[in-house]
């Protein structure tokens, strides 16, 4: 009797989703009412709502085609980025979204996408040697410089991260590492000797505008401004228990994206947060679980990099949400308010469940 064959989802990578979408919609319900904006809630449920479509789409998609067609999607994607350059309209000086009908569209989310799915190609049919190390730079350098002129430098050093850990776990060896940290190690001391010390060669060789952008990372903790003071007043005052749902006593800028977890961690306090952390990480802990259980390497790099991009944002933007780490406009993954990285996020939740799928 011939055996039936059906694909099974991982259900517990939805059950996390569906944890995080309730976690974002009451969070983000709390930061409407400091805006004075009861849009974002209905927004965020029609994203949410089309990202699980995305997913369901991605898990039916044979993957075969996205890994036969990945050089066009990287050719996509870098005319997206080059175009927003060209044509986009300038928000807080800014030329990161194409307005469509109203929404807004960043183009960079989804290039962290794509960048995953053609490292990991790249690395999987290539050797381990130091050319390939060559081509993920040269791979990860053209969106990189097209999204850092935008300028968005937070979403440069995610595709740097990404592809950093994505040759790494790919076994190559550790003197091209090494090598690398130690060139990497003197480009940063020159780069650093000529912003401190000699700040008019800095400004002929980089412009004004790159000099003022690193001088606000690096002087971030004297900078900070009224946005992180008034979110830290916040989270301190909310002690264990919090000020409960929908009950954030002090406004700062940006609540329901940047700063959606000090909106969170105020009106739960201590004990959310902690709850928060604990889910986070285990959610972390399963991705990493699945992906040494699977066997396919290319598979396996592309879970790897969806992993490493979440982890960064997470540890980056609730760093910065406590003081910890600069303010680089980075969102909290499944939580904080937006379209395209709320997508971005489903459509890696929906990679990760496609490559999961298992036969019974």
């Amino acid at each position: 009797m011939k055996r039936m064959y059906k694909d099974k989802i991982n259900k517990s990578i939805l059950y996390y989703i569906y944890i995080f979408m309730f976690i974002s919609i009451i969070s983000i319900y709390s930061a409407s009412n400091l805006l004075n904006n009861s849009n974002l809630v209905i927004k965020q449920i029609i994203w949410n709502i089309i990202g699980f479509s995305i997913i369901h789409l991605i898990t039916k998609l044979n993957m075969k085609y996205i890994y036969k067609y990945y050089k066009y999607l990287y050719i996509i994607g870098n005319i997206l980025l080059l175009l927003l350059l060209l044509f986009a309209k300038p928000i807080n000086n800014s030329r990161c979204w194409f307005n469509i009908f109203g929404m807004s569209i960043q183009p960079s989310e989804f290039m962290k996408i794509i960048l995953i799915i053609t490292n990991a190609i790249v690395i999987n049919k290539n050797k381990k040697n130091f050319k390939l190390i060559i081509k993920i730079l040269l791979i990860t350098l053209v969106p990189s410089i097209l999204t850092f002129l935008e300028p968005d430098t937070g979403m440069v050093i995610i595709y740097f991260i990404i592809s950093f850990v994505m040759l790494y776990i790919s076994e190559v060896d550790n003197k091209y590492f090494t090598i690398i940290f130690l060139f990497t190690l003197l480009f940063v001391s020159i780069f650093l000797s000529l912003y401190f010390y000699n700040s008019n060669i800095f400004i002929k060789i980089f412009g004004t505008d790159f000099f003022y952008r690193i001088d606000r990372l690096l002087d971030w903790k004297n900078g900070s401004g009224m946005q992180l003071t008034n979110a830290l007043t916040s989270i301190g005052s909310a002690h264990i228990f919090g000020f409960g749902f929908n009950n954030t006593p002090i406004y700062f800028p940006e609540p329901q994206t940047d700063f959606i977890f000090s909106v969170y961690a105020t009106n739960y306090g201590f004990i959310g947060i902690l709850l928060l952390l604990l889910l986070i990480l285990r959610f972390d802990l399963y991705l990493i679980k699945i992906a040494i259980k699977t066997k396919n390497n290319r598979n396996k790099y592309i879970i790897t990099g969806i992993i490493s991009m979440l982890i960064y944002q997470q540890i980056q933007n609730i760093g910065m949400n406590i003081g910890l780490l600069p303010i680089t406009g980075i969102t909290l993954p499944f939580i904080s308010y937006g379209g395209s990285s709320l997508l971005s996020y489903m459509i890696s939740i929906g990679l990760i469940l496609n490559i999961t799928k298992k036969q019974v």
